[in-house]
């Protein structure tokens, strides 16, 4: 098969390359257009370059060829019908859900030792559900988000300037606007057709959603309120004042649809003293800002929303657990985990007076602990610690290496 070539994304296939040939599915989910398949066929392609006569089976469900292949004994009979009878056969499936009891067929197929099974979907509902589940034990699971900042700078073979941070903020990393002019009437016009394409086939379909016209008014509000703290309630509530009546479970249950679709992130709060999550009261970051700025606007007044959305995502992309740290009546940003190893992180605009410092400083300055502790900003700064609690830059952060300990 002709295998399409692509920019490497090291970020992932560091991760999943030590599984190649092991008897567990490797399974790549996240929304939409974020570069699951292209990283299948990188995957095909390391393959290939250490065995030119490997044999291949790829299985594209968003291809109309493959459309016979509906249900766990059309896929079971598809793989063994076409295996090779001799070494070991590499399985792709892109789009697995799209498979009625898929799970049922990649189980069967692991029992086949000369088999190395691959698949990617973008509903976490089907997919986290049966890897924890059906396929506990069986599977491994590979979460792929946007472009990181490093990663938009190469597809678009751009220096690392401040107008390159710039473009990265307003339009996004969805890799397939390497081949769009970075300007707002085109760009915008992709992902707003991306933004269509998942919430209908992604929601509105696999949910059997009827209120389309609320889900979108919730869609907005969040893009709206990116990174403020809300329950469903509130929102239910805030909808109520504006002549929207909704319950506050019909809410959560259209957010959890939303988080499925991987369209938004919900951050839940952690009490850092009490080590415990707190069951209400939570943050929603888009996995793409492109999309939010396609539907919402990029508007000056979110500089601050926007920057706090791209911090997270970036944690997000290199591994790390994040929660909304709270320590006493003090919120934290964000608080991320990773290998037993903590950072804490405040987000600000820019520190352009002493209460701005006092307030971002002095928030982490109560976490009493020796984690890292660093303060985000615009502004450009390259000085002392404020107390041992670095401040660091946007751009020093979304290109440093110390997010790849």
């Amino acid at each position: 098969m002709n295998i399409h070539p692509s920019i490497p994304r090291p970020l992932y296939l560091d991760r999943i390359v030590p599984f190649v040939g092991k008897s567990v599915i490797k399974v790549l989910t996240g929304q939409r257009r974020v570069g699951k398949s292209y990283l299948l066929f990188q995957l095909m392609r390391l393959i290939r370059e250490r065995d030119k006569d490997a044999a291949i089976i790829y299985i594209n469900k968003e291809d109309l060829s493959f459309a016979s292949i509906k249900t766990a004994v059309d896929l079971n009979d598809y793989v063994l019908e076409n295996k090779s009878t001799s070494g070991t056969t590499y399985v792709f499936i892109d789009e697995v859900q799209e498979i009625a009891g898929f799970e049922s067929a990649l189980r069967s197929l692991l029992l086949d030792h000369g088999l190395d099974l691959y698949c990617t979907g973008s509903n976490a509902d089907l997919l986290s559900g049966d890897i924890t589940g059906k396929l506990s034990g069986r599977a491994v699971e590979f979460r792929v988000y946007s472009l990181t900042y490093p990663e938009f700078l190469a597809f678009h073979q751009l220096e690392e300037t401040a107008q390159s941070l710039e473009k990265y903020l307003k339009y996004g990393g969805l890799p397939y606007l390497k081949h769009l002019s970075l300007e707002d009437e085109i760009a915008f016009e992709y992902l707003k057709n991306i933004y269509s394409t998942i919430v209908f086939r992604d929601v509105i379909n696999r949910y059997s959603v009827r209120n389309t016209s609320f889900l979108e008014q919730l869609v907005f509000f969040l893009a709206s309120n990116t990174g403020s703290l809300f329950s469903a309630k509130k929102i239910s509530d805030f909808l109520k004042s504006q002549k929207v009546n909704i319950a506050s479970n019909q809410v959560q249950t259209y957010i959890q649809h939303l988080v499925n679709a991987f369209l938004i992130h919900q951050v839940k709060r952690y009490d850092i003293e009490g080590k415990r999550l707190f069951e209400i009261g939570e943050k929603y970051y888009f996995e793409n800002l492109g999309i939010r700025n396609a539907l919402w606007g990029y508007r000056l007044e979110d500089k601050g929303k926007i920057m706090e959305n791209v911090v997270y995502n970036h944690l997000l992309a290199h591994n790390y657990v994040v929660h909304v740290g709270v320590s006493g009546d003090s919120e934290i940003d964000f608080m991320a985990e990773k290998n037993g190893e903590k950072v804490y992180i405040q987000v600000a605009l820019t520190l352009n007076g002493e209460k701005t410092i006092e307030r971002e400083f002095g928030n982490l300055r109560k976490v009493k602990d020796n984690y890292p502790k660093m303060v985000i900003t615009m502004d450009e700064f390259s000085g002392n610690t404020y107390e041992g609690i670095m401040a660091l830059d946007l751009r020093r952060f979304l290109t440093d290496k110390w997010s790849k300990a």
